[in-house]
């Protein structure tokens, strides 16, 4: 948990705007984790496994267009990580004021 107090001459202003920029955050880490959820699902009905599967048990040369795939699958499955990370730490923030 991230626990955020802020202090400034006018609080009330500074609270609302850091507020404010953290719930655009927030929202833009929602769509791009949905953007990255919706290239994974494209993966995973071209190949009919589940991205958990491909990382276990393909290899490049399992996939179309070989190397170039599975790094863009590979990236994608990351990319979700990492956006997943950072929405639950943001979304864990606390306000002290």
């Amino acid at each position: 948990m991230i626990r955020l107090q802020i202090q400034s001459d006018s609080q009330e202003s500074a609270f609302d705007l850091i507020r404010s920029a953290i719930a655009a955050e927030v929202r833009r880490l929602e769509l791009g984790l949905q953007v990255t959820e919706r290239h994974l699902r494209s993966f995973e009905e071209r190949y009919r496994v589940s991205s958990e599967v491909f990382l276990r048990d393909l290899a490049a040369e399992d996939l179309v267009d070989g190397d170039q795939e599975y790094v863009v699958w590979a990236g994608e499955m990351s990319i979700r990580e990492r956006i997943a990370a950072q929405l639950e730490a943001m979304q864990g923030i606390e306000y002290a004021a």
